[in-house]
Parts: C-alpha cells; structure tokens; sequence
C-alpha cells in the first residue's frame, strides 16, 4: 500500500471521528484495495469491495467528507475486512 493511502486509512479509522478528509483521496485508496465504483445518479456511487456493496454520496460543493461519511466509510471498510 502507498504511503498516502495508508495515512488515508489511519485518518479514516481515527478516534474522535476526523472530519475534512478529502474525498478522491479515499476513493484512489479504496481502488488501491481493489475496489470497484460505478457511477449512480447524481453525486452518488456505488462502492464494491470483498463481496460487500455500499453507497456513498460524493461530497459537493466541497471536496473533504463529513464526519457522518467518513463514519458510514468505517463501518463499510469493516464490513469489507479492512483496517488499519
């Protein structure tokens, strides 16, 4: 794993919830981890990684997740059998 992605997933798994994580940035991680992301409606996607299926909003106007997408983004990745 890169550097940055591992510092990616540090932040994500962080305690207090960490907010301003910028969004591409766990996106280019999660295809580090062979993740695959179709396109839906609008700002959302969808997320598939080891069997396990969510999805997510992008976050726009902005480019940096809120707490409550990057908690959602924990609870996945665990699902998914990743941590830090």
């Amino acid at each position: 794993m890169v550097k940055k992605h591992d510092r990616t997933l540090k932040a994500v798994f962080s305690d207090p919830v960490q907010a301003g994580i910028v969004w591409r940035d766990i996106e280019a991680m999660l295809k580090s981890f062979g993740a695959e992301i179709s396109e839906r409606r609008g700002s959302r996607i969808c997320i598939s990684l080891n069997g396990i299926d969510a999805v997510f909003h992008r976050p726009h106007p902005r480019k940096e997740a809120e707490k409550g997408a990057i908690s959602s983004m924990r609870r996945f990745l665990k699902e998914a059998r990743i941590d830090p």
